[in-house]
């Protein structure tokens, strides 16, 4: 192994943990639409966001104009408990596919929820119990985002009660028992439990779920309880700028050694780690200091950017949340039961859908084999049992490495390595016996899941 004067981890210390979240919006010139009433079509006032959200989590979610939010002290004492993340240079890998390529990762995994997810559920619990509630609720694709959750109000004595979407909470016995052991209810969704969920299984019955439906269930429940309030786990601005520490911490590390990445990859299913990622390098992009190429990667199963379209729509399948302007398949659109689980959402972020409408960042679809075998060779090179979800950056980094191996480029590339895959093995047991496929969705099927986009004026799509 030929290694130069870059270690093959590069450390900051815990001092160097960022004091601030950055919060992109701040620096781009197209701003992201806002949330509109469902009924009204008007935007939603702070006053209205409050019977949902957690009040400061509301002004952090409307902030479009402060560029640096300071991070609370009692937060960035629980982040010194697994931060900062280490950046890897994946030399194994390189050497593997024998490609001029540098290849670095930002490794998400070292902690008990085994993803990036904690960095915004300690956030928005301390929020919740600043404001005195008795508890949160919210929902969980794949378990990474439940599982946080649940460490976060464990560790500041909040109640969590948490929607999982049923293929994943039948695949993924083992994070639901993490979940469970911090003390988390966990309902698979959806349930019998509330109105949107009966409905739900009427028009769908043996529905395997998906991130929409279980958003429903876990607004609903928090809407009819003041002592509760709902917290989501990826799309919103809110979580984007509580991710923006992975960008931060990542940008300081390779600034360390004079690295100034070509290519940033990063998994894209609502948006949280890929916002997060990409934060710091896109508002360099945005004041015209620096470029890079940046590439959201989507499953092929759940082709948000690649086939969706950019409207206002509901970010729950039960048509109860307020709309967003984002790529999506629509509200109905039901995924198949893929097991990279928190990828399964119908739509995107806000603010990722105005960076691509704006052409500043693009992005990619790959099909669920193709990932699983990424992942493999990842994990025979660099030691590390990838997340289906991450893998999927795996996929787009290894494309690119083999690229600059074709044409002789020495591209520097960054992915984000969301979280380990050690309670995915259903899916890596189904991978390693050639039972696993691959469904891509018909235009049929798309244009189903467009039924119920909202009609009104400035809405109109073309599919």
């Amino acid at each position: 192994m030929n290694f130069d004067k870059i270690p093959y981890k590069i450390y900051l210390n815990e001092n160097e943990i960022p004091t601030q979240w950055y919060n992109m919006r701040a620096d781009m010139k197209n701003k992201p639409a806002p949330l509109l009433h469902p009924g009204t079509h008007e935007p939603l006032t702070a006053e209205q966001m409050y019977a949902f959200f957690c009040e400061e989590l509301v002004h952090q979610e409307l902030d479009d104009t402060t560029p640096y939010i300071d991070i609370p002290q009692e937060i960035r004492d629980f982040y010194k408990m697994y931060r900062p993340a280490p950046l890897v240079r994946a030399y194994c890998l390189e050497e593997k596919l024998k490609t001029p390529a540098k290849i670095y990762y930002k490794f998400e995994g070292n902690n008990t929820s085994g993803s990036h997810k904690l960095n915004s559920a300690i956030a928005q619990a301390y929020y919740a119990k600043k404001q005195g509630l008795k508890g949160v609720t919210t929902e969980t694709g794949a378990g990474q985002w439940g599982t946080a959750l649940s460490m976060a109000c464990a560790y500041l004595g909040l109640d969590c009660k948490v929607y999982m979407v049923k293929c994943s909470y039948e695949q993924k016995p083992f994070r639901r028992e993490v979940m469970r052991t911090y003390g988390a209810n966990v309902t698979p969704s959806p349930s019998m439990d509330t109105e949107v969920g009966r409905r739900i299984l009427e028009a769908h019955p043996g529905t395997t779920g998906s991130l929409g439906c279980a958003i429903s269930e876990a607004v609903e429940v928090a809407s009819k309880d003041p002592g509760y309030r709902y917290v989501l786990g990826s799309v919103l601005n809110q979580v984007l700028l509580h991710q923006s520490v992975i960008g931060l911490e990542a940008k300081a590390a390779l600034d360390k050694y004079g690295i100034k990445p070509d290519i940033i990859i990063g998994c894209a299913g609502g948006g949280s780690n890929l916002g997060g990622l990409i934060a710091p390098f896109m508002g360099e992009k945005l004041r015209g200091e620096a470029d890079y190429r940046i590439i959201a990667v989507e499953p092929a199963s759940c082709p948000s950017f690649t086939r969706g379209v950019y409207a206002y729509d509901f970010c729950d399948t039960g048509m109860i949340c307020p709309l967003a302007k984002m790529y999506t398949l629509g509200s109905g659109f039901i995924p198949s039961p893929s097991h990279a689980g928190g990828l399964r959402f119908h739509g995107m972020s806000t603010t990722l859908s105005q960076l691509y409408h704006d052409g500043l960042m693009e992005a990619r679809a790959v099909e669920q084999t193709s990932v699983f075998e990424a992942a493999e060779q990842f994990a025979r090179c660099e030691g590390i049992l990838p997340a289906p979800e991450s893998s999927h950056a795996i996929r787009a980094a290894i494309d690119e490495a083999v690229k600059c191996r074709e044409t002789g480029e020495e591209k520097t590339i960054l992915f984000g390595l969301t979280g380990t895959g050690y309670f995915d093995m259903y899916a890596y047991e189904a991978f390693n016996d050639g039972k696993m496929g691959d469904y891509i969705p018909t235009d049929d099927d798309i244009r189903a899941g467009l039924a119920n986009v909202p009609q009104f004026p400035g809405n109109e799509f073309e599919f």
